[in-house]
């Protein structure tokens, strides 16, 4: 599939220019002087997140009847790339709320749920988290073991989610579980749960490598009991909607490594233009200029990878394998762009008063998230053998 075959416009409208512009400013006056800090301490200001929301960053691809700013796929990832840029734990707490939250209650909810829930997560007022991830089923998420048992007019849920992102912080949750064990994947069910709901605990929080500013959380499921107004969609749909979630969600990851990986250029570009070494700056010495030409070419390719698929997700069009192939390379370009923004600072690029190991740290999970690279690649290649 080529840009031609979309009718890909490199163009941005007024609107999605405006979206970039005050994603921009708003990063790099509001977020930007944080980062460290956010990193240091493993928490972001609640401040700082109300802002976003009150900007419309929480539910950008969300109609404004529903509390959104009403804007297109394609504005959602120029906003994320910014932020990401300055922040990549601010970047993930946005991207979950956004792709993995608010679009499957925009796509498959039921006007009620979107009144009760979409609107209020939209706006800012309420945290979502996506819960698919188990101990024991990670990227093969049909094993789940969390069961969802028939009980009166609703449901009784009993299980243990993992490495759920905003998972101690949100307040909603979207969780899948087994209904229907003998059907495999179609006796999968998705429900949206108030975290207060009794029986439902957060478990351990995790400490990790990098976006140590987004909380990852254990969810544990003890009997937690939800009415059928909590069931998203069909009984028999939540697999379905988990991968149509996941499309989506990868775009944002992909625009989030390719905010990460610009970040990585643009701090190495302005350090090597500063460091001297044997007399001159190291700006001027060719193996530095290669590094720095390979960054900026891989992460403009990314962008451009990104992009498509976006735009192809706002034509309503098929855009598994676009999404797959973007979150692929980009997120490769953002571990490549990290290691040699590490290197071209050199020893100060280990130290945590420079950014390069921050953004070293912040690369590598989106290799990870929302499924692996590897997953990435089955996808791909699933796409290209049903052509």
């Amino acid at each position: 599939m080529t840009a031609a075959d979309v009718g890909f416009d490199l163009t941005l409208t007024d609107e999605q220019e405006l979206a970039q512009r005050t994603a921009r400013e708003f990063a790099t006056e509001k977020v930007l002087p944080h980062a460290t800090e956010i990193d240091a301490k493993a928490a972001i200001p609640k401040a700082l997140l109300a802002e976003m929301a009150s900007l419309g960053f929480m539910g950008i691809a969300v109609p404004e009847r529903w509390g959104g700013a009403g804007l297109d796929t394609v504005s959602a990832v120029l906003v994320m790339e910014e932020i990401n840029r300055a922040c990549a734990s601010t970047g993930v707490v946005m991207s979950v709320n956004n792709s993995l939250v608010c679009q499957p209650l925009l796509r498959h909810g039921s006007d009620t749920q979107k009144e009760r829930w979409l609107r209020p997560l939209a706006s800012g007022k309420l945290l979502g988290c996506f819960a698919l991830s188990e101990p024991a089923s990670g990227s093969d998420a049909a094993a789940m073991r969390t069961s969802a048992k028939r009980d009166g007019q609703g449901w009784l849920l009993s299980g243990t989610k993992n490495f759920i992102t905003n998972g101690a912080s949100a307040d909603v949750v979207i969780v899948f579980a087994q209904t229907d064990p003998p059907k495999g994947h179609r006796g999968i069910a998705a429900f949206v749960v108030d975290k207060k709901t009794k029986g439902l605990t957060v478990g351990k929080v995790e400490h990790k490598l990098g976006i140590r500013g987004s909380d990852t959380a254990q969810l544990i499921f003890d009997g937690v009991r939800v009415g059928d107004e909590g069931l998203l969609g069909e009984a028999s749909a939540g697999f379905r909607i988990a991968l149509d979630t996941l499309d989506g969600g990868r775009i944002g990851i992909a625009a989030q490594a390719v905010g990460i990986g610009r970040a990585c250029l643009e701090d190495a570009l302005a350090y090597a233009k500063e460091r001297e070494a044997f007399g001159k700056k190291i700006a001027e010495f060719q193996a530095i200029q290669e590094m720095l030409a390979n960054m900026a070419t891989e992460v403009d390719a990314a962008r451009l990878l990104t992009w498509r698929a976006a735009a192809l997700k706002d034509r309503g069009e098929d855009h598994v394998m676009a999404a797959a192939q973007a979150k692929l390379f980009a997120s490769d370009v953002a571990v490549r762009a990290a290691r040699d923004c590490v290197q071209i600072f050199g020893g100060y690029g280990y130290l945590t008063e420079f950014p390069a190991e921050r953004h070293y740290r912040d690369a590598k999970i989106t290799e990870i998230y929302e499924g692996t690279s590897e997953i990435m690649k089955l996808v791909i290649a699933e796409e290209l053998l049903k052509e």
